[in-house]
Order: structure tokens, then sequence, then C-alpha cells
């Protein structure tokens, strides 16, 4: 399964020669459990299971409460309060499902800048980063299509304002439109499509995550210097690396436990503090809210949909280029993907030949600045969409193009990184004593 060499599974006994011989499903999952690993990652890699632990949850809680949901707009919300009132424990597995999705959304914001931070998209990894990108888009997509089930006024009004961006794409918009809502405004056959989708997606997003597990098992695992396990011999492989188990799982179920105690803390006592009140009303055509968002984990991205209102030159700038086709709705469309799109290319933007962020002095303040703005724009997704906050999500945007198309490209030009380790097992020695192996020569 890895290119580092390793000790894969011999079956001993008779019975697990015949099972391998006919289904080697035996050997896969020990090569799976016992990969050599690098034996210096620190706590950041512990998000991988986390979000296992998430996609799991909301698998199996999903399942139970379209037991008892009614994809009816004349239903669904009377539906999720007899969920809440009259289901057994079906208050908490409401409640487990609905934070489960923003426990999701902070292990992948954690698990992707981590990734940005130790260069974990380089190569050979990119088709693996690739793969997390499309992982990550599809997680957003099932959480939209979650948020409208409720069918609560911020429900209903977050559909209408998201569904209404497609119709701003030129020519084909009204219509994509129209076929993503079942007719011409949300309704029965907009929230049957929405939960036909958001129960299916989930299982596609768990065939993907086979799919990001196998390309990561197959280049190795990246770590915090960046350095890459020696494959020359067995014997220096085992000098950088450790087997997953039992290793690096007992230390993710660790973090894990300790990530559950404050996850379910949250659940217990305040289930509701990352939802909108307006939900628990239900949904009103009539009724505008005063200010429509959706949930905490898209405001960063709604922010830069904002930021690009017609005033902006740039935005006028293309209006005139293109005649008017590309107005400032359809820019704002535009930006808040192509802020998705700039993450996904950053193997290809990145020019420095040193991976790892820990050995690039300049990198780390510039990323530094990257992380305060995308909190930055999530505080401001949350704001009216009046000044000052307009400017600051304009120059929050900015920068995280400039980061991107600008910054990180020129930094692999001017910056002079620090020295690398030569070895794994070097830095491992560095920071914990000599290893074993090490002692023993």
């Amino acid at each position: 399964m890895s290119g580092i060499p390793h000790d894969h599974y011999e079956p001993k006994t008779k019975g697990e020669k015949w099972v391998e011989s006919r289904l080697p499903v035996i050997g896969l999952l020990y090569n799976t459990i016992m990969i050599p690993t690098p034996k210096n990652l620190n706590w950041m890699w512990i998000w991988g299971i986390i979000l296992t632990f998430c996609l799991a949850l909301q698998i199996v809680t999903g399942i139970v409460l379209v037991m008892h949901y009614t994809p009816h707009v004349d239903m669904a919300f009377a539906s999720i309060e007899h969920i809440m009132r009259n289901v057994n424990g079906g208050h908490m597995i409401r409640y487990l499902h609905m934070n489960g999705a923003s426990l999701f959304f902070i292990a992948v914001y954690a698990h992707i800048f981590r990734g940005l931070y130790y260069g974990s998209y380089k190569a050979p990894r990119e088709i693996t980063w690739i793969i997390g990108m499309l992982i990550y888009l599809l997680m957003m997509a099932t959480g939209f299509l979650g948020y409208v089930l409720p069918w609560g006024q911020m429900s209903f009004w977050g559909a209408t304002v998201i569904t209404g961006l497609f119709g701003a794409i030129p020519f084909i918009g009204e219509g994509l439109q129209q076929w993503l809502l079942g007719g011409p405004a949300v309704d029965n056959a907009t929230l049957n499509r929405f939960f036909s989708l958001h129960y299916l997606l989930p299982f596609v997003i768990a065939g993907l995550v086979i799919v990001h597990i196998w390309a990561f098992h197959t280049t190795g695992n990246n770590n915090p210097t960046g350095v890459e396990v020696r494959r020359t011999s067995k014997a220096d492989a085992q000098k950088d690396t450790l087997p997953f188990w039992p290793y690096f799982v007992m230390k993710d179920l660790f973090a894990l436990s300790f990530i559950l105690v404050i996850f379910f803390a949250v659940v217990g006592f305040m289930p509701n503090y990352l939802g909108h009140p307006d939900n628990y009303i239900e949904a009103n055509p009539l009724v505008t809210p005063a200010h429509i968002v959706p949930e905490w984990y898209y405001l960063p991205f709604y922010a830069i949909l904002r930021a690009f209102t017609s005033e902006v030159w740039v935005v006028q700038i293309a209006s005139f280029v293109t005649g008017g086709i590309i107005d400032a709705k359809f820019f704002g469309v535009l930006a808040m993907f192509g802020a998705i799109l700039v993450m996904a290319l950053a193997p290809w933007l990145d020019t420095s030949s040193v991976r790892s962020g820990r050995y690039r002095p300049m990198f780390k303040w510039w990323f530094a600045i990257l992380v305060v703005d995308f909190i930055f724009l999530m505080w401001l997704g949350a704001m009216p969409a009046e000044e000052p906050y307009a400017t600051f999500s304009l120059i929050a945007s900015a920068y995280w193009f400039a980061y991107f198309l600008v910054i990180l490209p020129l930094l692999g030009v001017i910056e002079k990184p620090l020295p690398l380790p030569a070895t794994i097992e070097e830095d491992f020695a560095a920071h914990y004593g000599k290893s074993d192996t090490t002692a023993a020569e």
C-alpha cells in the first residue's frame, strides 16, 4: 500500500490463508492499521480521527432522524417539533446532529490550515489535497441542504438567497435556478430535492474519504518537518517511523476523548448556541427576517460574496470589459467560489522548495495574518451589509486572494528558508531525545 519499506501481512492459520486467498480483506486492514507513520507527528495530526468520528456521527444520527422527519412544507417544521418533544431521545439525537455539523467544520478547518502550514499539498500529495478539497465542497453542500430541512425562517430565506446566486450566472442562470428549486420559487419540490440530496451526499463523502485515505497511504504521511521518510531500506524507514497501531491510534483516541468532553458539554448545556433563533419560527414567505445569515461555517465566504458590490472598481472594470455580463452579483459568486479554488490550487501556487512552514520565517507571518483574516471574514459575514463592514470585507477578501495568488508565489523566490533536518529521526531526537533505535546503535 505504501512505498515505505515495512512488514506486510502474512496469514498464519489455515482460516486466515483461506480468507486471504479469496478476499484479502485481513491483509488490507492489517497494512492499513500498521502503516509506517512518521514518528514526529504533533497534535495537529489528530483531526483525521475527529473528522472520521463526525462523519460516522452525522450518518448514524441522520438515519435515525429521517425515520421521523416528513419532507413536506406543511409538515416539516411540525415533524422537527415531534422529534424534539415526542420521540424517545429525539432532542438529543437532533442536538448531536446539529452540533456534530459544527464540530465537523471546526475539524475540517483545522485540518485544512494544518495542511496549508506544513505544506501537505506539495508533491507527491497534490491528488490527496484535491480530493480533500472536493470533500470540503461536498460538506458545504450537504450542510446547506440540511439547514433547509427544519423549514424555519432562516432555513427558507437562506435557501432563497443562496439558490438565487445561481440565477446570477449569465445565460443559464435562470434555468439552472429553476432546476435546483424544482420550480420558480422555494417550495415543496425544493424541500423534497434538498432532503433527498442531503441524505445521499454523506455516503458520497464517505466514499471520497476512503479514496483520500488510500491516496495518502500510497504517498505516505506528511510530517512537521516536511522531510520524507527514508525509503532506502527497511532499517532506515523504521528509524523514521512507528506503526500507526498502537502508537498513533492511542494518541488519536486520547485527543478524540478530550474533544468529545467539550462536544458533549456543548450538546448538553448550550445546544443552540451556534444556531439562529429565527429558525425556531416556522417558514413564512411573506415575512423576511431583518438579517439573513447562513450557518457560522459559511460566514467567511459569505463575507467575500457580499464584499464585491457595484461600487468596487474591479467589478466595474469586469462589467465594462464583458459588456455587463459580469455584474456585481455574478462577480460576488465568482469571488466566493474563487476563494475556495485558490486554496485548491495551492500545490501549484506555492513555489517554495521547502515544504514545511516551520522552516520558512517570512511565510510564518503571512500565514498567521491569513488565519486572522479568515476569522475576521467569519465575523464580518455575520455583520450587516453596511459600512464600515463592507469596506473591511473588501480589504479582508483582497488579502485572501493576494496571499494565494501573489504572496505565496513570491515567497518561494525571495524567502531564505532555515536549514532542514537531514532525517525525521534527527528531528525526533532534537525534540524528544534520542530514539530507542538511535540509542541502540
